[in-house]
């Protein structure tokens, strides 16, 4: 195991495979995933054709706040669905 992975893998929420289905996305660091965010994290996993449900898009904010998933308010969890909803795809912005 690299360091990478091992910072990747210290954070709350986050195993093994979460770690391998960022690193398919191009996150490889806690830096990374501050960066880019957990709902455009959540939503360029989705275009990758990877079926994670929102747990997933709520452990990478868990992650990013250094709390557990289920832990996060119920507003935080019902806005960050929102924004991964309405906003486009990286891919399909400028049609």
């Amino acid at each position: 195991m690299t360091s990478t992975n091992g910072e990747l893998l210290e954070l709350k929420n986050l195993g093994m495979a979460s770690v391998n289905i960022l690193h398919a996305i191009g996150i490889n660091s806690y830096d990374e995933l501050s960066e880019m965010g957990a709902v455009e994290a959540y939503r360029r996993i989705k275009a990758r054709g990877i079926h994670v449900s929102k747990v997933m898009l709520y452990a990478l904010q868990g992650a990013l706040m250094d709390v557990h998933w289920n832990d996060l308010s119920p507003d935080l969890k019902a806005q960050l669905v929102e924004e991964a909803e309405s906003a486009a795809p990286a891919e399909s912005t400028g049609v």
